[in-house]
């Protein structure tokens, strides 16, 4: 079998040599998500972009290279926007993304690789907890509404004993502590996530619109998802917002929703996408989410969904049986529980399986 590997890309050379030996009925449409027995692909196909996606995707490839051990899948995690920019491109046949093309970017276009006049599917088929993690002895939860939280990284709640803490968690003694609000220093699209979180939520403490920039000088900056982390771990007082897969020996917040403390969770991460509305002016393919971080039901809002991108129909028609047949994989629930596994993401629904397995239904194999 071959290791997926993860390499800048060559784009479209590796593509244009992609060497077919199966037919269409075999070619991961109808449906199908696991492929039969004996290789039915071969060739390559060369993705990238989002690197939140990273690991998921390495889980995907190696699960999808089992089942067709001619094919080689590599993703090159150059960044969302990056991801984007070479889809529109066609070096990337396959691009993953922490936010989907807006309606108007689509109908600005080019895509390049996709036959004019056709669609694109972007399905959010990677969701993950973002959790809210601090570092406080003797302390492994606490309830918080989201004024409290934005309060902590807004600047506005600036002890662990403040009068907002102690009355949403009467059986906690909190420590008279400086608060230490941890951020991201690069451009995120966790951050964006978060802080969409914020300004949907409590926006009379958050008073900031949804930026993958952190907008405030306040509080300490930190590069990446590691150097957050590390610096909460490094000091007391300290919370911020990560990957809820870095969460372990923290302590944690658990989100108000209505009467309810909802702790992060795999399931309550997949509930939020269920409870959320598809954006409108979307083609049939394009299952653009507009999160709401406000539900009515239990559900973690604090999440960060990346889409897989593809085309309905390739200009290299030859690339559109691998697309295919991945992104089938991807959605499949051995391909979720991969990604579950590999990178602490939450499954998709079996509606959203549905969903998107229509979607993939619409690519054009020749």
């Amino acid at each position: 079998m071959k290791l997926t590997r993860i390499a800048k890309i060559g784009a479209i050379g590796a593509i244009a040599a992609l060497a077919l030996t199966a037919c269409a009925a075999n070619e991961g449409g109808g449906g199908e998500t696991t492929a039969p027995s004996g290789p039915t692909l071969s060739g390559e196909i060369a993705g990238g972009g989002s690197s939140a996606q990273e690991v998921a995707v390495q889980a995907w490839a190696a699960g999808f290279q089992t089942a067709n051990p001619d094919v080689t899948v590599t993703y090159d995690p150059v960044g969302s926007g990056a991801g984007r920019e070479s889809f529109q491109a066609s070096a990337f046949p396959y691009a993953g993304s922490d936010r989907a093309f807006t309606v108007e970017e689509i109908a600005a276009g080019p895509f390049d690789g996709c036959v004019e006049g056709t669609g694109i599917l972007q399905l959010p088929a990677y969701i993950s907890p973002i959790a809210v993690i601090f570092n406080i002895e003797g302390i492994d939860t606490l309830n918080m509404d989201a004024a409290t939280i934005a309060g902590l990284f807004a600047g506005t709640i600036t002890n662990w004993n403040d009068p907002a803490i102690a009355a949403l968690n009467p059986d906690v003694t909190l420590p008279d502590l400086a608060v230490t609000p941890v951020h991201r220093a690069d451009d995120s699209g966790t951050t964006e996530n978060f802080t969409d979180y914020l300004a949907q939520a409590a926006p009379e403490v958050w008073t900031y619109e949804a930026d993958g920039e952190w907008p405030l000088q306040s509080g300490e900056a930190a590069q990446g998802t590691s150097g957050v982390v590390a610096a909460v771990e490094g000091g007391q007082g300290t919370v911020t917002y990560a990957d809820a897969s870095r969460a372990e020996g923290f302590g944690t917040v658990a989100v108000q929703i209505g009467e309810e403390f909802v702790p992060f969770s795999p399931e309550a991460a997949a509930a939020i996408v269920d409870l959320s509305p598809l954006e409108e002016g979307r083609t049939a393919g394009d299952l653009t989410i507009e999160l709401d971080r406000t539900p009515d039901e239990p559900a973690y809002p604090i999440v960060l969904v990346t889409y897989s991108i593809a085309c309905e129909e390739y200009v290299n028609a030859d690339i559109a049986p691998l697309v295919k047949g991945f992104l089938n994989y991807v959605i499949s629930p051995e391909g979720q529980d991969a990604s579950a596994a590999a990178a602490g993401s939450a499954p998709i629904s079996d509606a959203q399986r549905e969903s998107m397995q229509a979607a993939i239904d619409l690519i054009v194999v020749p």
